[in-house]
């Protein structure tokens, strides 16, 4: 449960950290997102002047009154029929003008947005590319997949919902209230007392809602992983008769799921009533309180004024305020003045999710990238000379290198160099120890070992997928650290035990992106390789189409198709691991004699439990728990009588009691 509670966090409803780092993505689009904003503006100042429109029509002609003209009257014609003419044009130009004004605000801020999030996505995705090996070791793909789809449109939904729906919730609110206390602060005050309940009413809809949401978040992450996981492995699934179990389980997961979202869906269904309710006794309270002024129409008030012995007591007819005009104006303004607030209610929600993902996806970008180049860098000269050079390496519990970070913390990959004094004050826990070896160009060499011994290691440092934390790896003399990242993984080329095919054609995972193979390239490399009439028996040739990790191949067409690969791309390093290992016998034989061309001229690395395919080596590295313990020749080392003898007795013993030579490899696909 450990990868849900990442997703339970929503946080605050807005850091200020965090939004401006939001809007620097909006820097190169500045003049959409402006015109967008100006919009925003311009719509709410036409919207809350429908009502004083009305108000204007029926205070001037409908209604006459001798109360102070409004500034538009001054305008109007002072003919009924020409002026309320002139008024209902004036509406409908605001409508229309109100309509350009939100197609503007809308097409410029959904536009920045899709260009924030493909800008956004891109970032992300060129990071991943850039992380380490150990990174994903750690991070579920799943969890990733989620920052780069799930919080990115959260995000998206921000920046196309939120944020311009709060803008214009608030300029709305902002008109609306001054128009009200400028026409008649008392109707405005009395529209305004039902405001302490609605607050109230939102504050309890925020809450449950939030927690709603934190629910649906988490219950949709574990639905997530629990579909992967169990997808990727339906074959076992069904193998050993767990259908309903998994069933089971996912029932509960999707049950959470449910019940997260009707309790969502309640809080909506009580708030939005209760608003209406509560809008709709401000509104029955203007009407009383102003009706109630318009149906006594004229006020007499008395002024005594004395001269000499008399008084003289007259009196004046005065107009009140609250004219039939303001009544129906304020009962419009009040429907309007309660909308914006129940939107602010559910964007609030919109914003508090966006933030969370915006906690995440920034957490993400700022984990660094522990591989990074030198800032000066070497491209060596040279055929493919590899040098190991007492290579101390550990994944995890190396001890802290600056004091302040903890063993679990200092883990492979960052470059820290243990001292001799540092390596005595906590032990960690070795896959490398003090390993020193040459293979000079052209030569073939071979890494042997039981599982765990670190062969699979050592092609990953030659790779610089981690970092040592002790010694040094030399391509060409060269230090791998100090090579460009790109230039020192052209130089190989790998096939690994279990291939990877990528959704395309057989043509596309040969070549895999590489504009420089020629298409006869890629065909001779298939014909090295004896995959050329496999491919011919195929309906569409090189073009025929692979699906999702090449599923519909066989594991040895798979494995041939990774050779192809590999030579294709005529690399001066070659590294096999455990190549041949999951092949049926006829297309070993097809790879071994692929083997015989592909190494010919290369610097070559073989990783093998099998040690009929590495007879033949140049050199023979025997690795035993974390140490290089012998080195040479298949005969060299049989008359040494070591781990190899001992390796090699022991498989053809298992082979002359009759078990199958590829049974003690079984045990040793583990990842070294």
């Amino acid at each position: 449960m450990a990868s849900h509670h990442e997703e339970e966090v929503l946080g605050k409803a807005y850091d200020s950290r965090l939004m401006r780092r939001i809007l620097g993505y909006l820097r190169p689009y500045r003049w959409q997102v402006t015109v967008a904003l100006v919009s925003i503006v311009l719509k709410a100042g036409a919207d809350v002047l429908g009502p004083f429109l009305t108000m204007v029509a029926i205070d001037r002609y409908l209604a006459p009154t001798h109360a102070k003209p409004a500034w538009l009257t001054s305008w109007l014609s002072p003919r009924p029929l020409t002026g309320i003419a002139e008024i209902a044009g004036i509406y409908v130009g605001l409508t229309i003008f109100s309509f350009l004004l939100e197609y503007l605000q809308t097409y410029f801020m959904q536009w920045a947005g899709q260009m924030v999030m493909f800008d956004l996505r891109s970032e992300i995705f060129r990071h991943l590319q850039r992380m380490h090996i150990g990174f994903y070791d750690k991070n579920p793909v799943g969890r990733l997949v989620t920052r780069v789809t799930t919080d990115v449109d959260a995000l998206n939904e921000m920046f196309t919902s939120g944020v311009v729906s709060i803008f214009e919730d608030i300029f709305v609110l902002a008109g609306i209230l001054a128009i009200m206390l400028s026409v008649n602060w008392k109707l405005a005050l009395i529209t305004f007392a039902v405001l302490p309940f609605i607050a109230v009413a939102t504050k309890f809809f925020r809450d449950r809602v939030r927690d709603s949401y934190r629910r649906i978040r988490v219950a949709i992450a574990r639905i997530n992983a629990h579909l992967q996981e169990h997808v990727s492995g339906m074959v076992v699934l069904q193998l050993f008769n767990r259908e309903k179990k998994a069933f089971k389980t996912f029932s509960d997961v999707n049950a959470q799921h449910m019940d997260a979202y009707k309790d969502a869906i309640m809080a909506h269904a009580v708030y939005y009533p209760v608003v209406e309710i509560l809008s709709s006794i401000a509104i029955a309270l203007v009407i009383w309180f102003g009706g109630r002024d318009v149906i006594r129409g004229w006020t007499i008030t008395g002024v005594a004024v004395s001269f000499s012995s008399k008084t003289l007591l007259t009196f004046h007819l005065v107009r009140n305020v609250t004219t039939l005009g303001v009544l129906v104006a304020f009962m419009q303004y009040a429907q309007r003045f309660f909308r914006p607030i129940q939107d602010l209610s559910e964007k609030y929600n919109i914003l508090q999710s966006a933030m969370a993902a915006a906690e995440r996806v920034f957490k993400l970008l700022d984990t660094p990238a522990e591989i990074n180049e030198a800032a000066v860098t070497k491209i060596p000269q040279g055929l493919g000379r590899i040098e190991f050079d007492r290579v101390w390496f550990a994944y995890r519990n190396v001890p802290a290198v600056d004091g302040e970070r903890t063993k679990s913390q200092a883990i492979a990959g960052e470059g820290a160099r243990a001292t001799h004094a540092e390596i005595d004050t906590g032990e960690p826990d070795w896959v490398l120890r003090d390993v020193s070896f040459t293979i000079e160009p052209g030569e073939t060499a071979a890494i042997v070992g039981h599982t765990g011994a670190g062969k699979t290691t050592i092609i990953s440092l030659l790779l610089r997928f981690y970092d040592v934390q002790r010694g040094s790896i030399r391509i060409d003399g060269v230090d791998v650290k100090e090579m460009p990242l790109t230039d020192l993984r052209r130089r190989f080329g790998v096939v690994l035990q279990d291939p990877f095919l990528f959704t395309g054609t057989v043509e596309g995972n040969i070549r895999l992106g590489t504009e420089s193979i020629s298409d006869d390239q890629v065909r001779q490399a298939a014909e090295d390789v004896n995959l050329a009439d496999f491919i011919h028996q195929l309906p569409n040739t090189y073009k025929e189409e692979v699906r999702e990790r090449g599923t519909t191949l066989s594991t040895g067409q798979k494995q041939l198709i990774s050779f192809a690969r590999a030579l294709a791309h005529s690399p001066k390093i070659l590294i096999l691991d455990e190549a041949t290992s999951s092949v049926d016998t006829e297309t070993e034989f097809k790879v071994r004699d692929a083997l015989n061309k592909m190494v010919e001229g290369r610097t070559s690395i073989i990783i093998a439990h099998r040690l009929s395919t590495v007879q033949r080596a140049d050199k023979i590295i025997v690795m035993h728990k974390a140490q290089l313990r012998e080195m040479g020749t298949h005969q060299q080392l049989l008359v040494q009588r070591g781990i190899y003898y001992k390796l090699y007795q022991l498989q053809y013993k298992d082979q002359e009691v009759g078990v199958p030579a590829a049974a003690p490899e079984i045990t040793a696909n583990a990842d070294d």
